[in-house]
């Protein structure tokens, strides 16, 4: 098995721990082992556990992008901001364990996590292009779509609302929310 072992592999194993047990439970000895190799063979192919880290993050932020696209796909509007909000809240539940690492690795000042970042925003933004935003404007509400659908994601996933609620009415008004607010900002609103 350690001769077919690469960077891909190791970080595949790394990314089905973290969603199977959580991302706390991530460790290079656990890694190896699910391997069925030794934790310094690891390192042929990851520089260590941060590298580890920053390669889930890149990964998940790749993986929240390509949802968040084909989501956007033939809608358009308020439809639009609706689909990538449940895109969104769909990769947290499908992978919790890898969108926990996109906070994990900071990524200002890594041109690539930087750009993975950026890559996201850039889809919501493509997505608004119905609304009679400026460019500016819409960047300002991808960035703002950002902050919110990961908000609500995050404390879902962290069983941040702690007294009983409907997870799915509480996205329903948070998205109504956020739509009446793209509205004001349109320029012929």
């Amino acid at each position: 098995m350690a001769g077919s072992l690469d960077s891909q592999r190791v970080i595949d194993e790394a990314a089905v721990l973290a969603d199977s047990e959580g991302l706390d439970a991530v460790t290079l000895t656990k890694v190896a082992e699910r391997l069925g190799v030794r934790q310094p063979a690891l390192y042929r192919h990851v520089e260590g556990f941060d590298d580890l880290l920053r390669s889930l993050g890149l990964r998940g932020r790749e993986l929240l992008a390509e949802a968040l696209s084909a989501a956007a796909i033939g809608v358009a509007g308020d439809e639009a901001v609706r689909a990538v909000g449940r895109a969104w809240r769909e990769v947290v539940r499908i992978n919790p364990g890898l969108y926990a690492a996109t906070d994990r690795y900071p990524c200002a000042g890594d041109p690539e996590l930087e750009a993975a970042v950026e890559n996201v925003v850039a889809i919501i933004a493509q997505s608004l292009a119905s609304f009679d935003l400026t460019d500016d404007e819409r960047m300002h509400v991808a960035r703002g779509l950002r902050s919110a659908f990961h908000g609500l994601a995050h404390l879902e996933s962290g069983d941040g609302h702690p007294l009983p609620h409907d997870p799915d009415d509480t996205f329903d008004h948070l998205v109504d929310l956020l739509i009446a607010g793209i509205r004001n900002l349109e320029t012929d609103g």
